[in-house]
């Protein structure tokens, strides 16, 4: 029995009572995460970020995740390297081994109260283990005194202790001292005194040399050709790869290199020593030929690298061939079928070909798939149903477990402008990815926004540093899009009974017919009204009668509003693919609860308007609606409009203190709008912002002329 190196009182198996748990920090030196113990603080090295938080290794092969939810900060805003000493709290190990991380305030053990290290499941003072290492060293130290044939038969001796719990224990390029000189022969490390002797001796260099050509005849001899995608079956064999480099993560540990071939991608790890860059002078996109072990960490396949050689000439215009010949094929979809035979969606066929094809493409060259789209039940729907089909394709492409978090990423916009806001966050976290991680640029796929000249700009500066865009929408894009983006794909301009999520619904089962079935009932969610009547038939085929649909989509109108800058990946598929236990329904009651009880307060306050023999109904949503909480302005403004309108020629409004939607029985050009109020009163700064959305803004210090002025333009484009 021990006692608590905090308060002193009797501990049973061990050095730190309960009460002062969180006040002593451990460093782990386990090698399973099962050994850890909840609500203690550990030591743990950065291992790399991602988008959903960072990776901490709490000891070689023990990693857990700090979730950005965890952060007291933004993600992006953390300081830390990869390679860096941080001290974490272990919340929870999950029964499949994953490891759930908090952030401590304290990052030193100096603000620690004790230190203690955790070895498998047995707790030592640090000075204990100190005392053992001493006694260590100081009875393998004669060994080095030894001679030269004594000191060469200890070196073949095999690898055991910690060495052998590493990620790995293959050094490279020769890490060589004024003692010895090290050289990697068939997967084991030679140990090879250096010599005084006079003329006629063997040199350092010559030596060196001769254990360098040893170790290439070695690796040439003992590995075997291999494509990615047959290591499952080759755990605990060697094998030779060709391919190119798509990713480089030093670790706090061995370098990590992701290599893709014809069939898949696979983490290959290569040690020399903690945290130190193997290989420097591999980069990203070289094409190289890898000989190594493949082994299982963590439950996921690993190539343990042996060798890594940079091809060139001959050699490297083969493997490139090779790998432009596989991705093309692989690439492009056989076809496309529209979702209830819609003939807008075959219209623009062979464009969603294309697209399909790129985002494909983006996946096979391990480039991530970023999706935008807004915050909306119809831009959740168009979004989601490209990560459906994107996702298996990245589990089959890569791996790693996480890889879905790393290739596959979806981000709301608060409505379906990309503005500058946007394209300046979306360069900073690619940039820092690139640089802090060595990843490829991101494929940007806008669905449902970035399709009006207000988005421009934020596509420009994406295109100012060589990252792909394409755009897809189910209205007409502008001119100035098009030159913005290297693919804008688009309704035609009479297609006015096409909805987003109708178009991405087909493009996601192009993208991989394996989810087709999913995406049925995917378009019926996605109208507000008017439905076509392939795509309910689609739906009620699918087994979704209208009941089940109108409860998804207003169960995702409302998970939409909240948190919108969030891609709630979780919550989204249960409410769209795989909801057995009635959430759409329960959310749904919430919606319309919400949205009934705003609607009659608007209703109660609108004022009766006329201009030229067009009805208007007008709301003052500054005074006469909750701007913060739900409904937005524009969901509430498409209610009202349903609810109120009389005849053919009926606008209701939405004036607020600087910005005013329109929603009209007949199709309105908000930019036409907009200038003709411009010139009407020019002092009140009336321009477009959000032609989707007709949404016009003005200077809040001219409300009253704005207003005169909009309302008397939008009456007279019924004439």
């Amino acid at each position: 029995m021990g006692s608590c190196i905090i308060c002193g009182i009797p501990v049973d198996g061990g050095h730190v009572c309960d009460s002062h748990q969180e006040d002593v920090l451990f460093e782990f030196r386990g090698n399973h995460a099962s050994q850890l113990i909840d609500n203690r603080f550990y030591e743990g090295t950065v291992d790399g970020y991602a988008d959903f938080g960072v990776f901490i290794d709490l000891s070689p092969g023990v990693t857990g995740l700090l979730h950005r939810s965890e952060l007291d900060r933004r993600l992006e805003s953390l300081n830390w390297e990869p390679g860096d000493t941080v001290c974490v709290r272990v919340n929870n190990v999950r029964d499949n081994g994953n490891i759930d991380l908090g952030k401590s305030i304290r990052q030193s053990d100096r603000e620690f109260r004790g230190k203690l290290i955790l070895d498998g499941t047995d707790e030592h003072l640090p000075d204990d283990l100190d005392d053992d290492d001493e006694t260590d060293d100081e009875e393998a130290e004669p060994a080095v005194e030894e001679s030269d044939e004594s000191a060469t038969d200890e070196s073949d001796e095999s690898v055991t202790g910690d060495e052998a719990e590493t990620e790995s224990v293959t050094p490279s390029h020769g890490a060589d001292t004024a003692s010895e000189t090290e050289a990697v022969i068939g997967g084991e490390t030679n140990s090879t005194p250096s010599s005084n002797s006079s003329a006629g001796a063997v040199t350092v260099s010559e030596r060196e040399a001769d254990a360098t050509e040893a170790a290439s005849e070695s690796v040439a001899e003992g590995y075997e050709e291999a494509s990615i995608e047959s290591l499952e079956d080759r755990v605990d064999e060697r094998v030779r790869l060709d391919g190119e480099i798509v990713s480089v993560r030093q670790t706090g540990g061995p370098t990590v290199f992701e290599l893709r071939d014809e069939t898949g991608v696979v983490d290959c790890a290569a040690f020399v020593e903690a945290g130190v860059r193997a290989y420097p002078e591999v980069e990203l996109g070289d094409i190289v030929r890898l000989d190594g072990e493949v082994e299982r960490r963590r439950g996921e396949l690993q190539v343990e690298t042996d060798e890594l050689v940079v091809l060139e000439d001959d050699e490297r215009e083969a493997v490139t061939g090779r790998l432009a010949d596989a991705l093309t094929d692989r690439a492009r979809p056989d076809s496309l079928e529209p979702i209830g035979d819609h003939d807008a969606v075959a219209a623009i066929e062979e464009p969603l070909l294309d697209v399909a094809e790129a985002i494909r493409r983006a996946v096979l060259e391990s480039r991530p798939v970023v999706i935008r789209h807004p915050a909306t039940a119809d831009g959740y729907v168009a979004g989601a149903a490209i990560e459906r089909a994107v996702l298996p394709l990245v589990r089959e492409e890569h791996a790693r477990s996480d890889a879905e978090y790393h290739y596959i990423v979806r981000r709301p916009l608060d409505d379906a402008i990309y503005g500058m806001d946007a394209a300046t966050k979306d360069a900073t976290r690619m940039l820092q990815d690139r640089d802090r991680h060595d990843e490829k640029l991101p494929l940007f796929c806008f669905v449902g926004a970035a399709s009006t000249a207000d988005s421009a700009d934020g596509l420009g500066l994406l295109g100012v540093y060589g990252a792909e865009r394409i755009v897809l929408d189910s209205i007409a894009a502008d001119t100035d899009v098009d030159d913005a983006a290297e693919q804008v794909v688009t309704a035609r301009q009479n297609a006015t009974d096409l909805s987003v999520g109708a178009l991405t619904a087909t493009l996601a089962a192009a993208l991989n017919t394996d989810v087709s079935e999913d995406m049925q009932h995917l378009p019926a969610v996605s109208y507000w009204e008017n439905t076509p009547d392939a795509y309910t038939a689609a739906a009620e085929d699918a087994g979704y009668d209208a009941e089940q649909v109108t409860d998804i989509r207003e169960a995702v109108a409302l998970e939409a509003y909240y948190q919108s800058y969030q891609d709630k990946r979780e919550l989204i598929t249960d409410l769209l693919f795989d909801d057995a236990g009635g959430l759409a329904g329960h959310i749904a009651e919430q919606f319309r609860e919400k949205l009934d009880t705003e609607l009659s307060t608007a209703q109660a306050n609108l004022e009766a308007d006329e201009r030229a023999g067009v009805s208007m109904a007008v709301l003052d949503t500054e005074q006469f609606s909750h701007r913060f909480d739900f409904p937005s302005t524009e969901l509430l403004l498409d209610e009202l409009h349903r609810a109120e309108r009389e005849g053919e020629a009926f606008v209701t409004v939405g004036i607020g203190m600087d910005e005013l939607y329109l929603r009209s029985t007949e199709p309105l050009d908000i930019r036409a709008v907009a200038e003709q109020a411009a010139e009407a009163a020019p002092e009140a700064g009336v321009t477009a912002r959000g032609v989707r959305e007709g949404r016009i803004e003005f200077l809040a210090g001219k409300r009253e002329a704005a207003k005169d002025a909009v309302l008397a333009a939008a009456a007279e484009q019924f004439e």
